[in-house]
């Protein structure tokens, strides 16, 4: 039986790392009664403030449904989410909707770009939506920053797949969120155009003090986060940190091999 792990985080001097989101106990429950399935089993954990954090763990382990909790995607069955101070599992729909466009960005696999708008227009436009004006000097620099300045007036159809979800990641970070989340974000690319990615974001870290939280099943991109966290039957089992691919590798195949003995 895999044991769980409470990990709240905190600094090396006695005080306390920035937080910039955290889960309290949280449990994410589907059906009722025998055919019940619980996704998250009383989960707690802190997310760093300007770190890269990816989640890894098998399939069902749940993973994905902790990202999409984490980012108030999903409802919690009960338990509290934080981003920041602000509890947004007690949010109207409407509150947590304008908290969502205005303090969280999102990268997904599918890159989700509109074909009728160039990429300067995908990447403003959800503060365009929000009747918000962006900030050139940091759109410049966020542009920059994913190597697309000459690619700004070329559709979705004239960019290759790497160079779409750039643009995917270019939108997250123009509208300077709080936090971004990318569920499987280079799962569509190939090695070369992942890699850019991975390159991008981590970055995004390093330069612009981004806080990321990536679900990955890859060791390679779980190796440009700073953190890795292990989930196994709901509930975090592990971490590491300064990560390799390697050592990431080595560390699934022990939790496959648990698995098939347990």
């Amino acid at each position: 039986m895999t044991t769980a792990v409470t990990i709240p985080r905190h600094g090396g001097t006695g005080g306390r790392t920035a937080v910039a989101a955290r889960a309290r106990q949280v449990v994410k429950a589907y059906g009722a009664g025998e055919t019940r399935v619980v996704a998250l089993d009383h989960v707690d954990v802190d997310i760093d403030r300007g770190q890269f954090t990816a989640i890894m763990g098998p399939s069902g382990s749940g993973k994905s449904t902790l990202m999409h909790c984490l980012a108030g995607l999903d409802t919690v069955t009960s338990g509290e989410i934080y981003l920041d101070e602000t509890e947004i599992t007690k949010l109207k729909d409407k509150r947590l909707t304008q908290l969502r466009r205005d303090r969280i960005g999102f990268i997904f696999q599918a890159f989700n770009l509109l074909p009728t708008l160039n990429a300067l227009e995908n990447i403003t436009l959800p503060m365009d939506i929000a009747g918000r004006k962006p900030d050139g000097p940091w759109l410049r620099r966020v542009v920059e920053t994913v190597g697309l300045a000459d690619r700004l007036s070329h559709r979705p159809t004239q960019l290759s797949g790497g160079q779409q979800q750039r643009v995917a990641v270019a939108r997250a970070l123009a509208a300077r969120p709080e936090i971004i989340f990318g569920d499987e974000p280079t799962g569509n690319l190939d090695s070369r155009a992942g890699a850019e990615v991975l390159g991008f974001l981590r970055r995004s870290v390093d330069e612009l003090g981004q806080t990321i939280v990536m679900v990955t099943h890859d060791p390679v991109a779980a190796s440009y986060a700073d953190r890795v966290l292990y989930l196994a039957d709901g509930r975090i089992v592990d971490e590491m940190f300064r990560p390799t691919a390697d050592a990431v590798l080595d560390r699934m195949k022990d939790f496959d091999a648990r698995g098939r003995t347990s």
